[in-house]
């Protein structure tokens, strides 16, 4: 497995999000109940966060211009 998520990694971006896709999709239907409280526990952990003062937030259009540079490079 390892040797195959090495190789997934030097991918280019769009190829592992294409893999990331196909993969999630080919995750038995009986297993998302799990992935939704694990998804659901993430998500409330980072609300947490916030509230707490742990991690700071920006504006929307600041983070999707960081995705944006970061993916361009």
């Amino acid at each position: 497995m390892e040797q195959i998520a090495n190789e997934a990694l030097a991918l280019p971006s769009e190829a592992r999000a294409l893999l990331a896709d196909r993969l999630v999709e080919s995750l038995d239907p009986s297993e998302d109940g799990l992935l939704k409280k694990l998804w659901t526990n993430e998500a409330l952990k980072r609300r947490d966060e916030v509230r707490s003062g742990l991690v700071k937030t920006i504006p929307a259009d600041e983070a999707l211009a960081q995705v944006r540079r970061a993916v361009t490079q």
